[in-house]
């Protein structure tokens, strides 16, 4: 029998990067400094205008795609072709592996600014070249975590499903459908999220299927035969309450549901209820669906909905397309073989240098209470409760097999809702304010 979860055949990730990674690197064997040690940690200076916490996520696809970060003949013959790098670095790529070290928050965990998410050490070579990839997969995977942690705070217990594939580029699509299971969804729309990371999927019809038949009762009829009365009907192609009345006259009272697409959905929603339940329908739910956000879907609390669909909102991070993370060195080994640290001192954009080490302090009740990072050792935390925050992922080389694939989604979803849970409970307001937990540095 075959393994229901199929991956994709994978190809050569290196070449998802910039340009000016490779002629550093070109320089740094040049002046001699390629080979000196390294530590760069991963960032956000600051959280989108308003937002209370961040979710970290993305960790398990950047593994993923560092299993094929390599540069194999065909990448390494389009670089000489293009004259990018000379013959003494293509034969570095050729025979480049990162050997180096990540650790990293875990998945699904939330993070403030200035959290080092990630730490990256190795060789300067070999680090450097992976900047733009992980920020690419990191700033991409967090921002959609992080709104889908706002959505599902909203929906307040309620199901939401995503279903933003059409709204974004194809990778991104399947990728954001990770990150909004790992945040609390339960389902995607998005085969290929389902098929790479075993991850639920749902749908059945949109209003073309309805439009297809010459009247909207065959089109209900077509969908109850073929998927049973507890399917979902859509019913506002045309007149919403001839058609609830429609759908019931079919899939009688197993009907599974209505969706809702257009629309006063507030209004909608309660008159459809009221309809369902004067027809004997009162296990059927509502569906709603409509370009909603976490605002939106705090407006429709008070409505009798069952589920929510979203999919623009958040496939562009409900307003924060980016976690905006920066990929920085914070030491390196000096030319006497000493560990330096070093920082970037330019006007707001300036960083510390040092290696950080994150702990989470929490009160004798259990609510954290702040993010203490220590530099170039732990902080002093005595007499609080703490929690160590960085995990390993890559140790020499030798990537964590339990921080990729389908497992990695389901332990990033136990750790999310744990980490929310320990917040303030101002953290789930949806009213602007600052990060719930102060950043405070040793």
């Amino acid at each position: 029998m075959m393994n229901p979860v199929m991956t994709a055949p994978p190809g050569s990730t290196a070449l998802l990067t910039d340009h000016y990674e490779l002629t550093m690197v070109q320089a740094a064997l040049r002046s001699g400094a390629a080979s000196r040690r390294c530590v760069f940690e991963v960032f956000a200076r600051r959280l989108p205008q308003g937002r209370r916490y961040g979710v970290f996520a993305g960790s398990g696809r950047l593994l993923e795609g560092l299993k094929h970060f390599q540069f194999q003949e065909a990448e390494l013959r389009w670089l000489e072709s293009r004259g990018i790098v000379d013959t003494r670095t293509l034969d570095f790529l050729a025979d480049y592996r990162f050997n180096g070290s990540i650790s990293g928050y875990a998945e699904g965990e939330v993070y403030f600014p200035g959290s080092p998410v990630l730490r990256v050490e190795g060789s300067f070579a070999e680090a450097c070249l992976l900047e733009t990839y992980v920020l690419s997969v990191l700033n991409h995977d967090s921002a959609i975590a992080s709104a889908a942690s706002r959505i599902t705070t909203a929906a307040s217990g309620r199901p939401c499903v995503e279903m933003g594939s059409r709204r974004t580029q194809e990778h991104s699509a399947a990728a954001a459908a990770r990150a909004a299971i790992i945040t609390g969804f339960a389902a995607t729309s998005n085969l290929e999220a389902g098929r790479t990371w075993d991850l639920p999927t749902l749908g059945t019809a949109a209003h073309a299927f309805t439009l297809l038949h010459d009247t909207e009762e065959e089109a209900f009829r077509a969908q109850v035969e073929a998927f049973g009365p507890s399917t979902s009907l859509l019913v506002d192609t045309y007149d919403v309450e001839a058609a609830v009345r429609r759908a019931v006259a079919i899939a009688g009272r197993e009907l599974g549901a209505v969706r809702l697409d257009s629309g006063d959905l507030l209004a909608l929603a309660h008159e459809v209820r009221g309809q369902l339940d004067a027809l004997g329908n009162t296990e059927t739910g509502i569906i709603v669906t409509s370009d909603l956000d976490e605002y939106a879907i705090a407006r429709l609390q008070s409505a009798p909905v069952t589920s929510y669909g979203v999919g623009t909102q958040l496939v562009t991070g409900s307003g924060a397309p980016t976690a905006s993370m920066v990929y920085k060195l914070v030491e390196r080994e000096n030319s006497d073989g000493q560990s330096t640290p070093v920082a970037k001192k330019a006007t707001a954009k300036s960083s510390l240098g040092g290696v950080k080490h994150p702990l989470r302090s929490y009160t004798p009740q259990g609510v954290a209470e702040a993010e203490l990072i220590g530099v170039d050792r732990e902080p002093d935390a005595s007499g609080s409760a703490t929690r160590r925050l960085l995990v390993p992922l890559v140790v020499d080389g030798e990537i964590a097999e339990e921080a990729t694939g389908p497992g990695a989604v389901h332990a990033g979803i136990r750790r999310h809702r744990d980490s929310v849970a320990e917040l303030p409970s101002a953290a789930t307001r949806l009213q602007d304010g600052d990060p719930v937990l102060p950043t405070l540095y040793s």
